[in-house]
């Protein structure tokens, strides 16, 4: 059986959303929501921004070019990807 969504509903979820709106509009209120959506977050997924601030990452990407450990790194790193796939392959 469906079920139709009645038109006080209607009403009910557009009065919500322009007083929503409206509180919205203002840029103390955009500030305390904004932070309330922050803490909930953290309280709901505290792992994720422990780890995100947990990381060691310095530099990441592309190394320098004359940072010779950082390159032989990279190097060794890619041979060995294509050492693994030719021994696969043959």
């Amino acid at each position: 059986m469906k079920r139709v969504v009645g038109i006080g509903s209607l009403v009910a979820v557009g009065a919500g959303a322009s007083a929503a709106a409206m509180w919205l509009s203002n840029k103390p209120n955009r500030l305390k929501a904004e932070s309330f959506l922050r803490d909930m977050k953290r309280k709901v997924m505290p792992t994720v921004f422990e780890k995100a601030e947990q990381l060691p990452i310095h530099k990441g990407g592309h190394p320098h070019p004359h940072d010779i450990e950082d390159n032989k790194m990279v190097d060794e790193g890619a041979t060995y990807a294509v050492q693994f796939y030719n021994e696969k392959m043959q």
